[in-house]
């Protein structure tokens, strides 16, 4: 009898618990498959949850952190965080504490599913609040002066708004996460040529790390000058906002991450860092853009933009609903000035820089201003 014989005596349980065994081992095979990537997966993720975490570790300024309540980034609750740019780390700029050039007011508002940039010119003028003794100065000076503390509170003190987060970068981080996302596309709202780069109004414009960064920070040959400037710049950090979170692989992310390292520093840890990222995605679907509007002035020789108070109230009262606060009176040392620079002469209708004097027996008064000073 051949072995087709002995296959055929077989019975019909036989054979079926014979290729039940089979598809077992198979399906075995197959789960161990399956195990085996899933670890992979598990494992690299980790990998990348660490090393992403080592980055904004060393990033975490500790010297300036905060309690952050339970659920503060649930993704329901408002909040602000101040945005700096210093002028160091690129284009031949050397220096390893600089001026924060760059200073927006960043409130993020998830009900209504936008964020909001308010940009702070560069000159104005304002007191150093947390200085030893009373000074008044530009409000790009206040962070090497005192640090980030001293930039939180004085701008904070400035327009009557809570900021108890930072994030500061550097110029050539910035270059290295616009390199790291793939370059932005941007249409230049007027056409100049600076450091090397020729940019034409409205054209559609692929930008590398310094491209962007020359294309942000041109001043001078802007008919508006240093607002102009702060248009550009808040154009270049919405684009990448949008391309950033357009990004989802975990490679991809840890690239962009590792981009600033040793460019960055803020104070809020990694997990703020990770729930916001992972709450806030709605609310960078719309964005308001504003800046406080300054008049020209001259302060000791030196050329400032000083904020009405009228001004100040609007952007206070702007930024405090965004954020769920009453509207409250700006009283701070720029009203008292204004005040006191009103009877002097000083005019906020007058289009021309003119001289404003800095009092000094300012004592942090608390007092009704009205009228537009």
């Amino acid at each position: 009898m051949d072995h087709n014989d002995n296959h055929l005596n077989k019975s019909r349980v036989e054979l079926h618990a014979k290729d039940y065994h089979k598809k077992r081992r198979i399906l075995a095979w197959l789960s161990c498959l399956i195990a085996l990537l899933a670890s992979v997966v598990c494992v690299y993720s980790a990998y990348i949850y660490f090393r992403t975490k080592d980055t904004v570790d060393d990033a975490y300024d500790a010297k300036n952190s905060v309690r952050i309540i339970k659920g503060e980034f649930n993704g329901k609750k408002k909040f602000a965080v101040l945005l700096m740019g210093s002028d160091t780390g690129a284009l031949d700029r050397k220096e390893k504490i600089g001026n924060t050039d760059t200073i927006i007011i960043v409130v993020v508002n998830p009900q209504k599913k936008r964020y909001t940039l308010m940009s702070v010119p560069r000159d104005t003028m304002a007191q150093m609040v947390g200085a030893d003794q009373f000074q008044v100065k530009k409000i790009n000076a206040a962070y090497p002066v005192g640090g980030a503390a001293m930039s939180m509170a004085s701008v904070s003190k400035l327009v009557n708004v809570p900021i108890k987060y930072y994030v500061l970068v550097n110029m050539k981080g910035i270059m290295r996460l616009i390199r790291y996302v793939g370059g932005i596309n941007i249409r230049p709202t007027l056409s100049f040529e600076y450091g090397g780069y020729i940019f034409k109004k409205n054209q559609l414009t692929h930008m590398g790390g310094g491209g962007a960064l020359a294309y942000s920070r041109m001043r001078y040959d802007d008919p508006e000058g240093d607002y102009g400037r702060q248009k550009r710049q808040r154009q270049v950090i919405t684009t990448i906002i949008k391309k950033a979170v357009s990004i989802n692989t975990l490679t991809r992310l840890d690239s962009v991450l590792s981009s600033v390292s040793g460019n960055l520093k803020t104070n809020l840890p990694f997990d703020a860092l990770r729930q916001i990222a992972f709450n806030y995605r709605d609310s960078t679907k719309n964005v308001k853009n504003d800046y406080l509007h300054g008049h020209n002035a001259t302060i000791d020789g030196s050329s400032y933009q000083v904020q009405s108070t009228k001004e100040l109230q609007r952007v206070s009262d702007y930024l405090r609903a965004e954020l769920g606060l009453p509207e409250a009176p700006v009283n701070n040392n720029e009203t008292y000035q204004n005040k006191r620079n009103k009877i002097d002469g000083f005019s906020f209708k007058n289009p021309d820089s003119q001289e404003y004097h800095i009092y000094e027996d300012y004592q942090d008064q608390s007092y009704q201003e009205e009228g537009d000073y």
